[in-house]
């Protein structure tokens, strides 16, 4: 199966990169939230973060430091915004990480989904416990 960003890493198809690693491959969104939005992206193929080896999934939030803090240099943002879906509003099949300038009243409001609420206390506790279970 086809992977654009698995194209664009191996040169195939054009990208605006503003890093190049070995392991990582870091270019803009052709169609970014804000000009600046950078895409971050392991060199092998996996899908989700969850599928990213541990030593490679360290080195990568390291590579996203650097890069938000380049990108708020360069863009005079105040802040970023760093986020990575997995499978569920995942454009593309392959692992990456969005990394978006932010500034104070750029009419991005917080999460980009609705927000839900805990009908107690005791259902907060047994979500908190089921994930603890899991770990």
């Amino acid at each position: 199966m086809a992977c654009i960003f698995c194209d664009i890493i191996s040169g195939k198809l054009p990208a605006s990169l503003v890093y190049d690693h070995e392991d990582f491959l870091a270019f803009l969104d052709k169609k970014p939230l804000f000009h600046g939005h950078v895409l971050l992206v392991p060199r092998t193929h996996v899908a989700t973060m969850t599928d990213l080896p541990r030593d490679p999934a360290a080195k990568i939030f390291a590579v996203a430091q650097d890069i938000a803090r380049a990108v708020e240099s360069a863009m005079e943002a105040e802040g970023t915004f760093v986020a990575i879906n997995n499978r569920v509003s995942q454009s593309v099949p392959h692992l990456h990480m969005h990394i978006v300038p932010r500034k104070k009243g750029d009419g991005l409001k917080g999460f980009f989904w609705p927000r839900t609420k805990y009908a107690s206390d005791q259902e907060t506790d047994g979500v908190a416990a089921r994930i603890r279970e899991r770990l």
